[in-house]
């Protein structure tokens, strides 16, 4: 385990499960949170009181990394073609 990992799995009980806990971290230091998150979990040795509190610090995470996502895929466009085949402009993604 990595240092920051270690640091930010270690320090995830402690840290504030709501949005504002989460609102601030980037996607990918949230990611490398849950990461550790779950780590600890599988390793199953964190006491039941503490394992409470990380799995819902991990819940706030992943609803965060979720909404990063979606906003990420509503900013992605494509770019359409025109008759000659050249770009001509761009147009939402369609993910469906």
């Amino acid at each position: 385990m990595t240092a920051a990992r270690s640091d930010a799995s270690r320090g995830a009980a402690s840290a504030p499960a709501g949005p504002a806990g989460t609102a601030d971290l980037p996607f990918e230091k949230a990611l490398e949170e849950l990461e550790g998150i779950v780590q600890r979990l599988e390793q199953g040795n964190v006491p039941l009181d503490e394992s409470v509190a990380i799995y819902e610090r991990g819940e706030a995470l992943k609803r965060h990394c979720e909404a990063l996502l979606q906003r990420a895929e509503a900013r992605i466009q494509r770019i359409t073609l025109g008759a000659d085949g050249r770009a001509a402009g761009t147009a939402p993604l369609d993910v469906a």
